[in-house]
C-alpha cells in the first residue's frame, strides 16, 4: 500500500530551467525514504513540492491515492506532518502550546484545545524525552531541544507520514543521535513513515544497521541518480560521481552486531 507517491514530477521557477525533473518514488507504511545529495541539487524544493508549496510543471503527487491538488488542508494534515530545517522562534509560546498546535487540524474553528488535546501533547513530549518541559518558553530552548519539540508536535498531529528537511543540520553529536534513535522508534514501534532529506550519509547506514526498512535516493543536478538500500546506493563509485569525494566503507563489530559506515578521505580536485 502506497501512502505517498510521485509520478514523473518536474518543477522549476522558470519553464526552461527545471530545479528537478521526472522524479518518481513511493513510500509505504513503516519505511524511511532518505533523499541524499549535495547542496543545490533540489532536495528542499522537492520537499516543498510534496508539501504543496510548489505546483509541479508536469507529473502528479498522490497521498493515499488522492491527488495532492484536490486535498483539503485538514485532510493533508491528517496524512503528512512537517519538521522544517529552520524554525524562527518569533513569540515566547510555551513548549506545550507549540506541541498542541499539532492538533489544530483536529479542532473545530474558534475553539480552544480541550483536555484531551493537551493530554496528547503531554504524551508526545514524554515520548521524545521532554517530560517536564511543557511550561518552558520555547524561545529559550537549545537547538537540540527545539528539534525534539518539533518532533513532539509532529507526533501529536498523528499523521502517518512525517517529512523532515535536514532534521539534524544544526545539532551536536548527542542530539543528532537522539533524533536518529527517535526516528528508529517512530518507524519500528509506532509504524510511521518518514521522508528525510539529509547531507549526512551515515544516517542512512545508521537506520539500516538498526533494522529499519530504509531506501535512499541519491540526488544530483535535479534527478535521482540511484534508488535502493543504503548498501546498494552509497558505494565508493556513486559517492565519487555525485559528491566528488574519495571514501572508504567501514564495518565495525560491537556486541556481535555488524554496522556499516562511511569514512570520507579526500576531495577530488
Amino acid at each position: 500500500m502506497s501512502l505517498l507517491s510521485l509520478h514523473e514530477v518536474s518543477f522549476g521557477y522558470q519553464a526552461d530551467r527545471p530545479i528537478f525533473e521526472n522524479i518518481s518514488f513511493e513510500i509505504g507504511p513503516g519505511e524511511v525514504f532518505c533523499i541524499i545529495g549535495p547542496n543545490g541539487c533540489g532536495k528542499t524544493t522537492l520537499i516543498d513540492s510534496v508539501l504543496g508549496m510548489n505546483q509541479p510543471q508536469s507529473g502528479h503527487i498522490e497521498v493515499s491515492g488522492t491527488d495532492l491538488r484536490r486535498m483539503k488542508p485538514r485532510e493533508f494534515a491528517e496524512n503528512i506532518a512537517y519538521i522544517p530545517q529552520n524554525h524562527v522562534k518569533t513569540f515566547p509560546y510555551s513548549v506545550l502550546d507549540i506541541v498542541v498546535m499539532g492538533r489544530t487540524h483536529a479542532a473545530r474553528m474558534f475553539t480552544a484545545p480541550n483536555a484531551a488535546e493537551r493530554h496528547r501533547a503531554l504524551e508526545s513530549l514524554a515520548q521524545v524525552g521532554l517530560a517536564g518541559f511543557e511550561d518552558r518558553l520555547y524561545t529559550e530552548l537549545s537547538g537540540g531541544e527545539l528539534q525534539l519539540v518539533l518532533i513532539a508536535r509532529a507526533l501529536a498531529q498523528e499523521s502517518r507520514i512525517i517529512l523532515m528537511d535536514e532534521p539534524t543540520a544544526h545539532l551536536d553529536f548527542r542530539h543528532e543521535l537522539m533524533v536518529m534513535e527517535i526516528i528508529t522508534w517512530l518507524v519500528q514501534e509506532k509504524g510511521f513513515s518518514i521522508i528525510m532529506a539529509t547531507h549526512f550519509l551515515n544516517q542512512a547506514f545508521y537506520l539500516e544497521n538498526a533494522g529499519v526498512k530504509t531506501r535512499v535516493a541519491l540526488m544530483n543536478q535535479g534527478t535521482f541518480k540511484a534508488v535502493g538500500t543504503p548498501t546498494e546506493v552509497l558505494t565508493k563509485d556513486s559517492l565519487k560521481d555525485v559528491f566528488r569525494i574519495i571514501t572508504s566503507l567501514g564495518i565495525t563489530n560491537e556486541d556481535g552486531i555488524c554496522r556499516k559506515y562511511i569514512v570520507p578521505l579526500k576531495n577530488i580536485r
